[in-house]
């Protein structure tokens, strides 16, 4: 590889570090803020608690703590503040009679659907001029780059 083309790989590499960091900034703020909105004080990581399982379950204590790469003892003050709030319910695992499954409630979903709202069509609405070939062009790159793979040309 030349110098000039590996210097142009760092700089795109760069360039697109810094949109990421710009585009994590902002994610940022919307988790916060939903999560307020959720209740008032609530940590922004207790939100992505709710939120996943909201998306991915009901699940265990260790799943959940597997998925989102978070400590269990964190996890544990954070699902009892959701239940405390009625946001979530825990109920012994069919499976494991050890383990207890957590699901979100009613009012969980209706609370993270409220949230929710005011961003919800932001990324809709940033894309309205995009077509939906390059839509889903950046969804293949950004999964393949998310997976460590090489998108493909298709």
């Amino acid at each position: 590889m030349t110098s000039e083309l590996s210097d142009d790989r760092r700089e795109a590499v760069q360039a697109l570090e810094s949109s990421f960091s710009e585009l994590m900034t902002v994610f940022r703020r919307f988790v916060s803020e939903a999560a307020e909105r959720v209740s008032p004080g609530m940590l922004p990581a207790t939100f992505k608690a709710l939120s996943v399982v909201s998306r991915f379950g009901p699940l265990t204590l260790s799943a959940l703590a597997e998925r989102l790469a978070a400590d269990k003892g964190f996890l544990s003050r954070s699902i009892s503040e959701l239940e405390d709030l009625g946001l979530v319910s825990r109920t012994p695992d069919p499976n494991d009679g050890r383990s207890r499954l957590i699901s979100v409630t009613e009012l969980g979903h209706e609370r993270l659907a409220d949230a929710r709202a005011p961003h919800e069509s932001r990324l809709y609405e940033a894309m309205a001029d995009w077509s939906v070939v390059d839509i889903r062009h950046l969804s293949t790159l950004l999964h393949a780059l998310a997976v460590g793979e090489v998108p493909s040309r298709d």
